[in-house]
């Protein structure tokens, strides 16, 4: 099809540098013999062979990516990745196609939740290789070929605009779009270093701190253990990864306007930030005081701390757990569930709609009810000491409700499958909004192995449906995208 070929062109480019993330794990697995080199050898092999056919077969087409083609290679980057992404899994594990994909696209989502049990027992491989495509997917492997593409022939800016989240997406850091890409790209490689040296200097090995400093920075979840970060029953530990979940759950694009304008007064500017951290500290007290007065911990600084990290945690979409709490009493798991669909800030590794379409919401709602008192009141929604524009009020509007309709719709297709309505619900709030673990049978201690294929393929379905920021998946499902 002569119509898309730019993007055939662009996917294999993609593939090909893809490709390449394969030969850390490869290497590992030939260093430590762990019996998983002939898999990274194959998929090495076939990931590039397949980027080079597509790069080749198109290579002639010069036209510019439009905006449609924008939409469709995200969409095209997101579904394809995990397809050659879950070969490991399938190859040396001998996972099913469905569990193996699932896996994959969690991991590349950045959402956390897993099928696999032993993880403790895995080859080091892949372990790595699952901690590595969060870290890839966490930032957005487009926002690394943006910065890349337009050295090789492809502007980026279309990719971009589709992918970045939040109603003000249209705004950039710097002039090209390549040096914004760049910049946020390198700090998120400063902090993930950062990360593994906090984690090493706590006691955790070189490579445990490795793959925890990718899940972490990433805000994806995954862990080394079957246990999560309970496993090093640390606080020190436990603060470390606070720490660098607040900075990962705050727009990258204010770390970058703080660091290139040296000044912290950038964070106080944010109309995010401040609900952003003041939300989850918050709920953490409140939390902690619930849970210590319902008996459910004994001591009141054990209870703060275990509060904080949890809520922490599963607020900004990480999905690590230090405790089962899926003993709490329900209103404390369901809260944490409400947190992570809005807690994040746009531009964060983060998933949920954003704190910034959260505050747009409260606001229009707001002044919906000063008309309602005051019919002749002129009251303008301001975030950030601008007016928002009209049109981003009705998208963001569209966005909430088609994002309410997604989980309704899906709770019942899960419940309809006979899953009670406590895992049904959760497992989808937790897909869509890149979490990982749930509650009732898809739990903190428990995984996603419990659901059938059926049921997997659509919590697979909401992960890529929350990472894609639900209207670019649509977008491309839609029978007008196809249409000359």
């Amino acid at each position: 099809m002569t119509r898309f070929a730019s993007v055939h062109r662009a996917l294999g480019m993609i593939l090909m540098l893809f490709g390449l993330a394969l030969l850390a794990p490869l290497v590992v697995s030939h260093s430590a013999d762990d019996g998983a080199q002939r898999a990274y050898d194959l998929v090495f092999l076939l990931t590039e062979l397949c980027g080079t056919f597509l790069w080749y077969r198109y290579r002639h087409s010069s036209r510019d990516l439009s905006v449609r083609d924008g939409f469709l290679l995200v969409v095209l980057v997101w579904t394809v990745l995990p397809a050659f992404s879950a070969l490991p899994f399938m190859i040396q594990l001998g996972m099913s196609h469905t569990d193996a994909y699932f896996e994959a696209v969690s991991a590349l989502t950045a959402s956390g939740g897993t099928v696999m049990s032993g993880l403790d027992s895995l080859p080091h491989s892949i372990n790595l290789w699952r901690h590595l495509m969060q870290w890839l997917g966490g930032m957005g492997l487009i926002v690394l070929v943006v910065a890349i593409l337009p050295m090789l022939g492809i502007g980026g800016r279309q990719m971009l605009a589709a992918e970045i989240p939040g109603p003000m997406k249209d705004n950039r850091l710097t002039p090209r779009v390549t040096q914004t890409a760049k910049g946020l790209w390198l700090i998120y490689v400063a902090m993930t270093i950062a990360c593994i040296l906090a984690y090493a200097w706590a006691g955790m090995s070189w490579f445990d701190a490795f793959c925890h400093a990718f899940s972490t920075v990433s805000l994806g979840g995954f862990s080394t253990h079957d246990a999560s970060l309970g496993y090093f029953a640390s606080p020190t530990i436990e603060w470390i990864c606070l720490a660098f979940m607040f900075f990962s759950g705050v727009n990258y694009a204010t770390h970058f306007l703080a660091l290139t304008g040296r000044s912290l007064f950038v964070y106080g500017r944010d109309p995010e930030a401040g609900w952003f951290v003041g939300i989850l500290f918050a709920s953490g007290f409140v939390l902690a005081n619930y849970l210590w007065k319902e008996g459910s911990i004994a001591d009141m600084d054990e209870a703060f701390r275990l509060a904080l990290f949890n809520v922490v945690s599963v607020a900004t979409t990480t999905g690590y757990s230090t405790i089962d709490y899926g003993q709490w009493p329900m209103f404390a798991g369901l809260w944490m569930l409400f947190l992570c669909s809005f807690s994040t800030s746009a531009g964060s590794t983060g998933g949920g709609i954003k704190m910034m379409r959260a505050l747009l919401l409260y606001k229009q709602v707001y002044r919906e009810l000063v008309r309602a008192m005051h019919p002749a009141a002129v009251y303008n929604v301001r975030l950030g000491g601008a007016t928002a524009p009209q049109s981003v009020l009705f998208a963001v509007l569209a966005f909430a409700f088609v994002y309410m309709v997604s989980i309704v719709s899906m709770t019942l297709i899960l419940a309809f499958t006979g899953l009670d309505i406590v895992t049904a619900f959760s497992a989808v709030v937790a897909s869509i909004n890149n979490t990982g673990p749930g509650l009732g049978l898809v739990g903190p201690h428990s995984n996603f192995s419990v659901l059938g294929d059926f049921q997997t393929w659509v919590c697979t379905f909401a992960m890529l449906l929350g990472r894609l920021e639900i209207f670019t998946l649509l977008v491309v499902l839609t029978p007008a995208f196809w249409r000359k």
